[in-house]
């Protein structure tokens, strides 16, 4: 008796935009751009340090192992070879992976050879 009935009003004529980031490409394209500086581009940075930081180990320097333990390298093969060899302990030699020193703690000045 009150009620009146309710009809659906007729939505905006035209094909309207819905601004410059309406578009759902756009929009991915956005987000991709934010994790490529924001995630990507700094993990390829670190990954590249550690890579300079491992490929320039020499004899004496005091390493620490991603299992983290504290050694002193004692013998490094070839550039291309991918193991190192460590004393943990006195007379205890392990031989490393590469790749798994995180941190180099103190370097060994070069040989001055005159």
């Amino acid at each position: 008796m009150f009620v009146t009935p309710a009809y659906a009003q007729a939505g905006a004529a035209g094909g309207g935009t819905a601004g410059i980031l309406g578009s759902p490409i756009i929009m991915m394209v956005l987000i991709f751009v934010i994790f490529y500086f924001l995630l990507i581009r700094p993990q390829q940075k670190r990954a590249k340090e550690h890579a300079g930081m491992v490929k320039a180990l020499r004899r004496g320097d005091q390493v620490v192992t991603a299992g983290g333990l504290v050694a002193k390298v004692t013998k490094v093969g070839a550039e291309d070879d991918n193991e190192i060899e460590v004393e943990i302990s006195h007379g205890v030699k392990v031989k490393l992976i590469r790749s798994t020193i995180t941190a180099v703690l103190s370097k060994t000045e070069p040989a001055n050879d005159k």
